[in-house]
């Protein structure tokens, strides 16, 4: 029988823990006959199913990129959306047998899109009377068993998560996100699923839900004082013991939280962000675990647990619905209990199939209406700007962000104790296809100029803390010798830096000579025509990932706070924008920064 939510959440509160959750009469299942039984002459009992997964789905139903206003397409031509993994899933359930297939997601499922902005802001889910989520009605659609929460469930606030949680059919697993003030569980931590078997006695699939420590530094705001969220390893040792106590044969984690073992924001907290590998290696009785976070690419990945020796397969699907994970189980029944013989892990390309007419007929108005929404007209501008300079030349479109931040600020610090210090703004490409017309300016447009849901703070800094920031964003280049070849394809992204961290700052002009190596790139730093004074203090127009120490930028998290607001940065620049009625970059561009080698501008 599908999960009932007032069922689930009943024995959830009564238990502290999941549900178990029994399969009707399943298909037959694969099965084969190789080995005997203990010398007995008998087959022995083998039982084969397959679990389903998908990350970091962001807000993406329909193969459409709200941004651009048409179907999504990149230079792989991979497809996104629930409408086409909702296909997958159907055929998958077909060849296997419906009750053989689990279907789980690992979070960030509420935040990403225009679609999913629209029914947490403009039409939200929280009013009287208000929408059912979109990402609600699809997964349901779907059947969807289980979904970990990502770290962007949190970005609009508890009540709205709350509100998505309680429309979905499925549990939202977070075995680390705890109250703050008991330290119990905040979330179910772990669904318990039956399987039945054509040979009596079912297997118990247990999937524990681990979300991304960052949540406390990232959503501060949003979750301070309410939740707290330990690290996944700690989460896990506690919880997978207490699993196969009550019987779960295969556990199963899906962790929002990447392999590789790394942080972005330091030694702010004592725990690791990208911890699924490290789970795998030191948490013993885990079978398998879908990965999310990183937006990467893993079809199958074994790591070895140093206490049992155990393979431990972790697959990470493509983003926004672009593959979907299957990770296919071999039982056999040893010694009264289901054993796992074998599990390996594969993904399927979204881009194989069609979107499946049921979703997108489910969701067809919500659709139009966000359409119509972001085709709004906002006001004009002068020219052209686009991004697909900007990871390496200072653009005016960069430009546009800096400038609307610096003025806000500007206008919060009139008239008090700070109002006479300079105000520089930083700045991020977010999207190398961002674009202002000249002509009329839509919403879509400035949306797709800043698609996250940042918001905007004020920090005081010296010239000497911007100089190492600016060092450390510099790390961004790929070391490039001075009269080599410049191949703008290798130039960035070096050690895997994302270009959303890789900061310009406004206010100031320099030079980053990739020639150098990281960490004295930094040459001609000045502040009005004069060299940058290390004491001289500056106000920092900063977004509030950065200032929360996302990247892990030195200074910054730790620099006083002198003004901060709820109001997203992309509303913000719409506001300007409407207020303005005319875009003219001459008024706001300057190069303020470029890039050399031994003096030589690069470009």
């Amino acid at each position: 029988m599908p999960l009932n939510r007032r069922t689930f959440l009943e024995r959830s509160a009564a238990a502290g823990v999941g549900v178990a959750v029994a399969g009707a009469a399943a298909a037959p299942a694969v099965a084969d006959e190789r080995g005997e039984d203990h010398g007995h002459g008998r087959p022995r009992k083998r039982y084969a199913f397959t679990v389903l997964g998908t990350t970091d789905l962001h807000g993406n139903v329909f193969n459409w990129d709200y941004f651009t206003d048409k179907e999504f397409d990149d230079k792989a031509h991979n497809d996104v959306g629930l409408a086409k993994i909702s296909t997958l899933v159907n055929r998958i359930r077909e060849e296997k047998g419906r009750h053989n297939t689990l279907l789980i997601d690992a979070g960030d499922t509420i935040q990403g899109t225009q679609l999913s902005y629209y029914y947490a802001k403009v039409d939200p889910i929280t009013a009287e009377r208000g929408p059912v989520h979109p990402m609600a009605q699809a997964m349901n659609a779907i059947g969807y068993d289980a979904a970990a929460l990502g770290n962007h469930e949190f970005n609009y606030g508890i009540p709205v998560l709350r509100k998505f949680e309680e429309q979905c059919d499925f549990p939202l697993l977070g075995a680390n996100a705890l109250d703050a003030k008991t330290l119990r569980p905040a979330f179910p931590p772990y669904s318990m699923h039956r399987l039945r078997t054509p040979h009596g006695r079912d297997v118990r699939v247990a999937v524990l839900g681990l979300t991304n420590p960052g949540i406390a530094i990232w959503d501060k705001q949003n979750v301070s004082g309410k939740m707290v969220f330990p690290g996944l390893e700690e989460q896990a040792a506690k919880w997978v013991p207490k699993l196969r106590s009550m019987g779960a044969d295969v556990v199963v984690v899906s962790a929002h939280s990447g392999s590789s073992g790394t942080s972005s924001y330091g030694d702010q907290l004592p725990y690791v962000e990208n911890a699924a590998g490290l789970v795998a290696e030191q948490v013993p009785g885990i079978d398998a675990i879908l990965v999310g976070h990183a937006h990467t690419e893993i079809p199958e990945y074994f790591v070895t647990n140093k206490e049992t020796g155990q393979q431990v397969v972790l697959s990470e699907p493509l983003k926004w619905g672009q593959r979907l994970t299957l990770f296919d189980f071999e039982l056999v029944w040893e010694k009264g209990r289901w054993v796992v013989e074998r599990v390996g892990a594969k993904v399927l390309n979204s881009n194989t199939v069609a979107e499946d007419p049921k979703i997108t007929g489910l969701l067809g108005d919500e659709h139009k209406k966000v359409v119509a929404y972001v085709n709004q007209v906002i006001g004009t501008s002068t020219a052209v700007m686009s991004t697909a300079d900007a990871p390496w030349k200072d653009e005016p479109i960069i430009d546009l962000i800096n400038h609307v931040q610096a003025e806000t600020v500007k206008a919060a610090l009139a008239g008090g104790e700070y109002a006479a210090l300079p105000v520089l703004s930083q700045a991020s490409c977010f999207s190398r296809t961002a674009a202002i017309p000249a002509g009329e300016v839509t919403i879509k447009d400035a949306a797709g100029l800043y698609p996250f849901e940042n918001t905007l703070e004020a920090r005081l800094m010296t010239g000497a803390q911007l100089k190492e920031y600016l060092e450390f964003s510099a790390r961004y280049y790929v070391q490039t010798p001075a009269g080599s070849p410049v191949d703008t394809s290798k130039l960035t992204n070096a050690n895997g830096t994302p270009d959303y961290n890789y900061d310009a700052v406004s206010g100031l002009t320099y030079e980053v000579d990739i020639a150098k190596p990281a960490g004295s790139r930094i040459v001609k730093l000045s502040f009005e025509g004069a060299p940058v004074d290390p004491g001289a203090r500056f106000v920092l127009a900063v977004n509030n990932y950065r200032a929360s120490g996302g990247g892990n930028f030195p200074h910054i998290a730790a620099a006083q706070q002198l003004w901060a607001n709820s109001e997203e940065i992309r509303n913000t620049i719409i506001a300007w924008v409407q207020a303005k009625g005319s875009v003219d970059p001459a008024e706001f561009a300057s190069v303020g920064w470029k890039l050399t080698r031994d003096g030589v501008p690069v470009f």
